[in-house]
């Protein structure tokens, strides 16, 4: 099946403390958003790779892909208000009968190992998320009150999570709700059983500039 892979690309950089977005920020030297999106050509070369990218940054991107000689095709198309309409902007791009991944933007250290078992899960069962085990003792909160849980009855969901293009769209037909934390969760909500496989580690969200320091050090381990 034909494959896509939507990059949401939505951030602000509020929380990293930098005057560019998150995704523009430089990994050793390149726009975290440059890597993402190399992770996935590697992966499956033929990919078609849409952008979800606020308005207001398109000409910076455009100017970074300048300024880097960077040369991999890919469609740009707006963000929305949430992440769920974004994707659902995405989504507009994307036919049906094939197989579409959802990834941020900001998780540029997933492991080719992840993104194949996703996209080739998704082609055998429908769809496939990635998920880490917790590593660290938990509480469940509720008002003021605090009790310990097993941690082995949860999981870190990560991305990229992939999908038959056809399920995604239809679960995106509905109106947003706000327990759509993420494209797993929209899905399950029209009843389909969300399958989840091994994520990597690695694949940090990057929000802080702790995060930003972590993954410099990753990166500088896999070369």
């Amino acid at each position: 099946m034909k494959k896509y892979i939507i990059i949401v690309a939505g951030g602000t950089g509020s929380r990293m403390k930098s005057d560019v977005p998150k995704q523009f920020i430089l990994l050793q030297g390149k726009p975290i958003l440059m890597r993402t999106i190399e992770r996935f050509t590697h992966s499956f070369p033929d990919i078609q790779i849409i952008v979800v990218l606020n308005a207001q940054y398109r000409d910076e991107w455009k100017s970074l892909c300048e300024k880097h000689q960077f040369n991999i095709e890919h469609t740009i198309t707006e963000g929305g208000q949430t992440r769920f309409h974004s994707v659902k902007n995405g989504l507009a791009l994307v036919p049906d009968n094939c197989l579409v991944g959802i990834h941020d933007a900001a998780r540029p250290l997933v492991s080719y190992n992840t993104i194949i078992t996703a996209f080739n899960t998704a082609e055998e069962t429908g769809n496939a998320t990635p998920a880490v085990p917790l590593t660290e003792s938990i509480r469940f909160l509720e008002n003021g009150e605090n009790k310990a849980v097993d941690r082995n009855k949860y999981s870190i969901i990560q991305t990229p999570q992939c999908f038959h293009s056809s399920d995604l769209k239809q679960a995106f037909m509905q109106e947003y709700q706000s327990t759509f934390t993420d494209d797993a969760s929209v899905l399950e909500s029209i009843g389909k059983k969300i399958n989840l496989i091994e994520g990597n580690k690695e694949n940090i969200k990057i929000t802080s500039p702790q995060d930003l320091m972590l993954a410099e050090l990753i990166l500088s381990q896999e070369k």
